[in-house]
Formats: C-alpha cells, sequence, structure tokens
C-alpha cells in the first residue's frame, strides 16, 4: 500500500508539473491510473484531497485557479517549484565528497553516488574532481569508513527516518537471557566503534540508548504515531555519548597489561609503571565504561572504585555463561 500511495503521488505530482493549463479534478482522474480504480466519486475525491495535502506538505506548490466557467483547476508551475542554485564553498564540498566515501552499505552508497552525479552535474566541484585529488586512487594510508555489520542497521535506519515505532529482542550485557523492548527510534549514533539507537522506550516510560550488537534477531515494525516528542539532534548525540560513556563523572584506577589497551591509555590521566607487564593507569569514570572495559577481557583489572569493578565481574560472569 505504501509502494502504491507513493505511485500515485508521483503520478499526480508529474501531471501538475508536466502540465501549461489547469487541469480539472475530471482531467486529472481520467489520467492516473489509481485515480480511475478510486470507486465512487466520493472515494476519489477524498483521495485527491488527502494526495493533494500530501504533496503540498513535501514541499510542492499546487495553485488552484477558476476557469471562465467556473471550474476549478490544479497546476504546479516549474518556476515556483524550482529548487535555488546550490552553492557550496570548498570545505562543504569537501566533506560531501569525504561522506561520500565513508558508507560502505551497498544501499547507502547507491544514494551517496547519485547525490554526487547530480552535483558535478550541476557544476559543483567536488572531491575527486580536481587535479590534486583522484577519487579512484587512496591519497594516505589511512582512509575513513563507518563499517554497520549489524543486521538491525538498516531496519532501525528506515524506522529513524520515517518516524515509525519498532519492536525487538536486546540482550544487555549483564544478562544471560535477551528481553523484549518496544521502542520509538530517534537516532543512530557510531561511536567508539560501535553503533547505538537512542530511542524512547514505551515500557519504561523514559529515554533509553540501545547498542545494536545487543539486538537479536529482526527488528519489526509496528504500525501508529509516536507518543513522545522527539529531542534535537544535538540533544540525542549527547544522550548517546553520555550513556556510553562519553560524559566522565569521576576516575577510576585500572590495572592495564602492557602494551595493551591502547585506546584506554590515550584517554589516562595518569600512567605509572608496575612489576610484572602491568601498568596503572588513572582514567575518566562515567556511565558505560564497565561495558568498554569488558572488552578488554583479562588484559583490564579494575582496582577501583568498588562498584565499577563489581558491574564489570557481573559482565564478565554473563558472558561466561553465554
Amino acid at each position: 500500500m505504501a509502494i502504491a500511495k507513493a505511485e500515485r503521488l508521483m503520478n499526480l505530482a508529474l501531471c501538475l508539473l508536466g502540465t501549461r493549463r489547469p487541469l480539472t479534478k475530471r482531467e486529472l482522474r481520467s489520467s492516473i491510473e489509481a485515480y480511475i480504480e478510486a470507486g465512487g466519486d466520493d472515494s476519489f475525491n477524498r483521495m485527491f484531497e488527502r494526495d493533494k495535502d500530501d504533496l503540498r506538505e513535501l514541499g510542492l506548490v499546487i495553485e488552484t485557479v477558476e476557469g471562465i466557467e467556473g471550474d476549478i483547476g490544479y497546476l504546479a508551475r516549474r518556476d515556483s517549484n524550482r529548487l535555488p542554485p546550490i552553492t557550496l564553498d570548498a570545505e562543504e564540498a569537501a566533506a560531501l565528497g569525504l561522506a561520500a566515501k565513508i558508507w560502505q552499505q551497498a544501499r547507502l552508497a547507491g544514494a551517496a553516488s547519485g547525490a554526487l552525479q547530480k552535483l558535478r552535474a550541476a557544476g559543483m566541484p567536488l572531491a575527486g574532481d580536481g587535479a590534486d585529488y583522484d577519487a579512484g586512487q587512496p591519497h594516505s594510508a589511512l582512509e575513513p569508513r563507518i563499517p554497520a555489520h549489524e543486521a538491525a542497521f538498516e531496519p532501525l535506519m528506515l524506522a529513524c527516518r520515517d518516524r515509525r515505532p519498532v519492536v525487538f529482542d536486546y540482550r544487555k550485557s549483564n544478562a544471560a537471557r535477551p528481553e523484549q523492548r518496544q521502542v520509538e527510534p530517534w537516532i543512530l549514533e557510531c561511536w567508539r566503534g560501535h553503533w547505538y539507537v537512542a530511542g524512547w522506550d514505551r515500557e519504561r516510560e523514559a529515554e533509553r540508548v540501545f547498542r545494536l550488537s545487543r539486538i537479536t534477531g529482526k527488528v519489526r515494525s509496528r504500525q501508529g504515531a509516536f507518543t513522545a516528542p522527539v529531542p534535537d539532534h544535538v540533544t540525542v548525540r549527547e544522550t548517546v555519548e553520555s550513556w556510553a560513556g562519553e560524559t566522565a563523572t569521576g576516575t577510576a584506577r585500572i590495572k592495564l597489561r602492557a602494551e595493551h589497551g591502547y585506546p584506554l591509555r590515550a584517554r589516562a590521566l595518569t600512567v605509572r609503571e608496575l612489576d610484572g607487564g602491568w601498568d596503572e593507569l588513572e582514567i575518566p569514570n562515567g556511565h558505560g565504561l564497565d561495558a568498554w572495559l569488558v572488552e578488554f577481557g583479562p588484559d583490564v583489572v579494575v582496582l577501583e572504585p568498588a562498584e565499577l569493578r563489581a558491574e564489570v565481574i557481573d559482565r564478565l560472569r554473563a558472558v561466561a555463561k553465554g
């Protein structure tokens, strides 16, 4: 049904954009197959009015014109619906070219490639167009990539875009079994190489952040509108960073095996060499640090605080139980 409606809206938009004179509802009905099959006049009128409102909501400027004989006609003038010229400075063009190289998923790669081709056709110089830049040749040993191997990534990306509630099974790091969560997804964020989705947990009636790698099974869409307001992008990004451990509320002392855990060493406030091939580090302690430390396995030992040590032990025991 969603595809049929999208096709109907596209056909209506093409008719209104392609005509040089206003078209009456009778003429539009005879030109669009979905309207011909609509049934009675009342059914057609309701469908047409909804479609016209939807196109206007999408930004199409539709004019209503009264003819000499009193008939009402509709058209969408190309001049009124033409986007202004696109202008990008050097930094913006470079950012777009770089963004197109980041995504590795086939679904997003095609869209990014198509967008860049349209910008080039419009005369926009982008990364990869100049003599000093060859899109087919790497320019350094480092190339930005954002991998998204989790099966939950694509359905959640679409749910965030379309504002659709979802249901999925989620296993917390300290839980032996997954449990079902009903979520209104707001945004996907990548942090420390892991993808997170932030949204509204309907059962807990609170904002929550979920790591995609801990979602088990399929993400299932649900009908209906969101029940909670969606905060702005900046607020959600800060929530993800705080939930994943970016915002420090104190410090922690850990033992780290020598020549291991370089991400931890990069964040260390102090480092002291110990005997036996270990170092003692003081690192920022915030929400989610226990989950991060577990990833280093036997190369990390938490010294203090005691609460953090207990949380890491609980998580390791849950992993050991499978």
